[in-house]
């Protein structure tokens, strides 16, 4: 009896010992599945693709909206954004760039505050096998990988035709451009000055806001007005520029009577070329111009080179291959049309303030009231 129970406990000893070896076996499989699945995840992880994007900052309107458009598109193309905002800072953007060059990024985009300053951190970038976009503003000697921006040439030409449509009797104007150590405003200069020739208008005062300040325009309209007080057209660097013009006219009882151009399509500068203060703006698709960014920062990444781009610029020591989109003037005339039709702004926020009519001891009086204060035209 005594030996049948010992067979019997052996028995159920080598069943429980032969079970726990095939629990065993399961259990490492089974292990070994959620090892490679989570391995796998993340090694997706670590093979996405990272993008640098070094912006000047924030303060005006559009580079909110070129950020935007780029982020949402990079995302879809299964790519992560990193944005860095300087803060007008030109060394803390140098700074910004060396961290997105440690953190390895793929690829870098910049927005350049000081287009001059730049060259030896992106040569660093270079070093480093990260390629870079300058966007928008052509780095001076940086040798980026690619330039994406608007045919600033263009731009300048379109404010300075505005402004010989809306003056047809000539006169004096001014022009009060951005920061000098952006390259923009040289080629929308030289397409500004090529347009003007053999008009009837005299450039009598120019000024640049250091920095794309648009506060300093204030002062400069100012002093134009002390020394030209007949003056009758301004271009202005941009519409954040042109706020600050239209409302200094305002206070000298000139808005509307003085034709006033500027670039961007900002919705405030939307909104004074239906009320009549500002006469045109040249719109640039700048959400167009994110995408297209966006899309050749991902081509970049994966080490593609962009071959179906032909057109190059000179950066002051390389060929940089170039992609210039085409500016389009607005006025009142065209808004509808190319503003609102387009979606790049809703009509409600272009009229938001338009043809206000308020009736004074029988005067007809023009209302508008905007961000920078409440302007009453008595006609």
């Amino acid at each position: 009896m005594k030996g049948i129970n010992i067979a019997k406990n052996l028995t159920i000893l080598i069943l429980l010992i032969v079970l726990s070896v095939i629990l065993g076996g399961c259990l490492r499989s089974s292990g070994e599945n959620v090892g490679k699945g989570s391995g796998s995840q993340e090694e997706t992880e670590e093979k996405k693709l990272q993008i640098g994007l070094a912006v000047d900052s924030f303060v005006i309107e559009r580079w909110i909206r070129d950020r935007d458009a780029f982020v949402a598109t990079a995302r879809e193309l299964g790519a992560e954004v990193n944005v860095q905002d300087a803060g007008a800072d030109p060394q803390e953007q140098i700074s910004q760039i060396r961290y997105l060059i440690q953190k390895d990024m793929d690829v870098l985009v910049v927005i350049a505050r000081d287009c001059n300053a730049l060259s030896e951190v992106l040569q660093e970038a270079k070093d480093e096998g990260i390629p870079v976009i300058s966007y928008d503003r052509l780095v001076y000697d940086g040798g980026s990988e690619l330039y994406i921006s608007f045919d600033n040439c263009k731009v300048g030409k379109l404010m300075a035709e505005a402004l010989i449509e809306a003056i047809p009797d000539g006169g004096k104007i001014f022009m009060i451009q951005g920061s000098p150590d952006d390259d923009n405003i040289n080629q929308v200069k030289e397409g500004f000055d090529a347009a003007l020739k053999g008009s009837s208008l005299e450039v009598v005062y120019t000024a640049s806001c250091e920095g794309w300040l648009a506060e300093q325009a204030e002062q400069y309209v100012e002093d134009g007005l002390q020394k030209y007080p007949d003056v009758k057209g301004i271009m202005c660097g941009n519409d954040d520029i042109a706020s600050q013009v239209v409302q200094t006219l305002a206070q000298n009882r000139l808005a509307g009577k003085v034709v006033v151009v500027g670039q961007d399509c900002d919705v405030a500068a939307c909104q004074r070329i239906v009320e009549g203060t500002q006469y045109m703006t040249a719109f640039k698709d700048i959400e167009e111009e994110a995408r297209i960014a966006a899309e050749y920062a991902v081509m970049l990444a994966k080490g593609e080179k962009p071959e179906d781009i032909r057109e190059k610029v000179d950066d002051g020591s390389f060929q940089v291959p170039a992609l210039e989109l085409e500016p389009v003037s607005v006025t009142a005339e065209n808004m509808d049309e190319v503003i609102i039709g387009g979606g790049f702004h809703q009509r409600e926020d272009v009229y938001l303030h338009a043809n206000t009519a308020l009736s004074v001891e029988g005067n007809s009086v023009d209302a508008v009231s905007r961000e920078d204060g409440f302007y009453i035209s008595c006609q």
